[in-house]
């Protein structure tokens, strides 16, 4: 109704001018002799404009209907907007605008998907050299160089599982079975798949959890969930002899797995923006190879199998990173 009224102030101004002017003309010619005549001057006046107005409003009040309310869902805003002439063209535009921006959708569609295609076949690729240079090494562990190389090759693989995860987060739905899980079994493999890690860094694993302890989740991303947090508690604990204490129990949240670090602990300022993407905070530049993309894919993860993620820290004291499973 408003914008009805705002499309027709003009008319209605007009309106009244001219009645004024017609007024005004025709009584210095002498017309409106009694007050009856100019009452049905008048009254003729408005009445006409009324109809005028009740036209036009009943004529595209299905378009005013819909420039007033937002639309809720596509349907909204590709149902008709009335039969008059003005009504059909925002129709045609309409149709023409969703015409167009579905062609822009299904073009980016496919950008995305060759490109995470490419990605895909990529990281497999590189696979096969690192695994190649993997059986090199073996040959050559005596060498002072072999365990450089190793370090970085470490390095190389972690960062090409995280870019595979990454290009997999967007099909996340095609790619997840629920299942029922041993806690203890994913936290062995990855522990034991980042011992030369926690040598080299002199970090010291300590796990208590429950053999028989399972949770409902999947099996790969929920590794993929445990790898990166115990890769980060042992990245950021500087000083030898440290522990990182891997914990599983129950609460009235449900069951919990907990990665505890006595690492150097996450500033203040920086905690509530640990889960953003590419955020490497203060202790990111600290350590060179930080992409402050882990604990965004952690979260996203999380929040995907519909498990909590909690995060408690204390500068100079260390980390604490508990996922709930609810279910």
């Amino acid at each position: 109704m408003i914008i009805f009224f705002r499309d027709h102030v003009g008319f209605v101004l007009l309106y009244f001018f001219n009645m004024l002017f017609l007024f005004l003309f025709y009584r210095r010619l002498g017309g409106f002799e009694t007050p009856e005549n100019i009452y049905y001057f008048v009254f003729l006046s408005n009445f006409l404009l009324g109809v005028f107005l009740l036209y036009r409003y009943f004529s595209y009040k299905r378009l005013y209907d819909k420039l007033s309310k937002m639309p809720s869902n596509l349907e909204d805003t590709l149902s008709s907007a009335g039969t008059a002439p003005v009504s059909e063209g925002v129709n045609k535009l309409l149709r023409m605008q969703y015409s167009l921006y579905q062609n822009q959708i299904q073009m980016y569609k496919r950008k995305q998907e060759e490109y995470l295609t490419f990605i895909n076949q990529w990281v497999h690729q590189m696979k096969t050299p690192i695994s190649v240079i993997h059986l090199i090494l073996q040959e050559h562990e005596s060498e002072p160089y072999a365990e450089n190389i190793t370090q970085e090759l470490e390095r190389i693989k972690r960062g090409l599982n995280m870019a595979l995860n990454m290009a997999r987060l967007g099909s996340f739905e095609h790619d997840f079975t629920v299942e029922t899980v041993f806690l203890y079994a994913i936290v062995s493999e990855v522990v034991n798949e980042q011992k030369r890690y926690f040598i080299r860094k002199k970090v010291y694993p300590e796990v208590n959890v429950d053999t028989k302890m399972t949770v409902k989740s999947d099996r790969k991303w929920l590794r993929f969930i445990v790898e990166q947090l115990l890769v980060n508690a042992i990245k950021y604990t500087e000083e030898e002899s440290k522990k990182v204490i891997v914990s599983a129990y129950k609460n009235e949240k449900g069951k919990v797995l907990e990665i505890k670090d006595q690492g150097i602990g996450i500033p203040q300022k920086d905690i509530r923006r640990v889960f953003e993407p590419f955020y490497t905070g203060e202790n990111g530049r600290k350590f060179g190879e930080s992409t402050g993309m882990g604990l965004y894919l952690v979260n996203e993860v999380c929040s995907k199998l519909h498990h909590q993620i909690e995060l408690e820290s204390k500068q100079g004291e260390g980390t604490i990173v508990r996922i709930v499973f609810t279910a």
